[in-house]
């Protein structure tokens, strides 16, 4: 068995409202292998994004430890943090959060000088990004409020990527695109998947869970029940039932 990128132990995350403890995660115990592409599911406030934030380093745990690698992370500073989260995770969000001042490629080659990179490289490599998910030279030179919504969720996968990140996590990367833009996102995904990029993924979407290897599915801050998929194929229709069967057990 491969060893795990990432580890979390006995995972808790509580908060404080109206003067009561709220427990979104419950001693979560879960490893993430090298080249797995996991789906979190759940219900609305099932602790998804929670979970989601306090793998990556977006979050602090109140109990538990996270181990990313050879690095416990939930010991380490805010400051700490937001280096490693640069150097090694990438962050695809349902907002895109790209800068409207700046062009598609400058918003692009601002994440990758952020470590420090030379800057020739990471031209090379957004270049090489950009082609793979078919955003073309002339609409790398545009701003944010000139291209589409799925040209733009692409360049945040490209940001996302361009500093090669270990662990990619998305956010709903779908939620807030139709039918056909949210197919090619997920295509995106799965064709980087497919080269061996492991992938953390939250949606309440049957159609981008199917692209998972691993689904997780929490409920009320623990993980009730793990369904494991393989490869995805197109057109796998025993993909699709056993996905279903399972998400009926789970009681979604």
């Amino acid at each position: 068995m491969k060893k795990a990128i990432l580890k979390a132990e006995s995972l808790s995350k509580s908060f404080s409202s109206g003067g009561a403890l709220q427990h979104v995660l419950k001693n979560i115990d879960l490893q993430l292998c090298p080249g797995d592409f996991t789906v979190i599911m759940g219900a609305s406030g099932a602790g998804k994004s929670t979970l989601m934030y306090a793998l990556s380093g977006m979050d602090t745990p109140t109990l538990g430890t996270i181990t990313f690698g050879d690095t416990v992370i939930s010991g380490l500073s805010q400051d700490a943090l937001a280096v490693f989260r640069r150097r090694h995770c990438g962050f695809v969000f349902q907002q895109i959060y790209l800068i409207e001042s700046m062009s598609v490629m400058d918003n692009v080659l601002t994440a990758g000088l952020l470590i420090n990179r030379d800057k020739n490289a990471l031209i090379a490599r957004a270049r090489k990004l950009f082609a793979a998910v078919d955003i073309s030279e002339a609409t790398q030179k545009k701003f944010p409020t000139q291209i589409s919504g799925g040209e733009a969720q692409r360049v945040g996968i490209v940001r996302a990527l361009i500093n090669e990140p270990e662990v990619l996590f998305a956010d709903e990367p779908t939620g807030a695109l139709n039918s056909k833009t949210g197919l090619d996102v997920l295509n995106t995904l799965t064709a980087f998947h497919d080269q061996g990029q492991s992938v953390v993924m939250v949606t309440h979407d049957i159609r981008s869970a199917r692209r998972g290897n691993r689904i997780l599915y929490l409920k009320d801050g623990s993980v009730l029940g793990e369904c494991r998929l393989g490869r995805y194929v197109h057109g796998d229709s025993n993909r699709h039932e056993k996905l279903n069967a399972f998400l009926s057990e789970m009681g979604w």
